[in-house]
C-alpha cells in the first residue's frame, strides 16, 4: 500500500498548484492538521457542491 505524503496548512497555501484556490482553502483548512492531496480535492470539491444552487 503507497502512503500519500502529507503537508501542513502552511505548505498548501504556499503552494503554486493551489494559488488559485489559496482564499478557499485558508478557509477551509485547519490550522494544526496535516491533509493528503486527495484529502484537499475532495474538501474543495464538497465545498463547491454545497454552493451550487438546487
Amino acid at each position: 500500500m503507497k502512503k500519500e505524503i502529507v503537508f501542513t496548512k502552511n505548505t498548501i497555501l504556499n503552494s503554486k498548484k493551489y494559488a488559485k484556490r489559496r482564499d478557499l482553502l485558508s478557509v477551509l483548512l485547519k490550522d494544526n492538521q496535516t491533509y493528503t492531496t486527495s484529502q484537499i480535492e475532495k474538501l474543495m470539491a464538497d465545498f463547491m457542491k454545497k454552493g451550487k444552487v438546487k
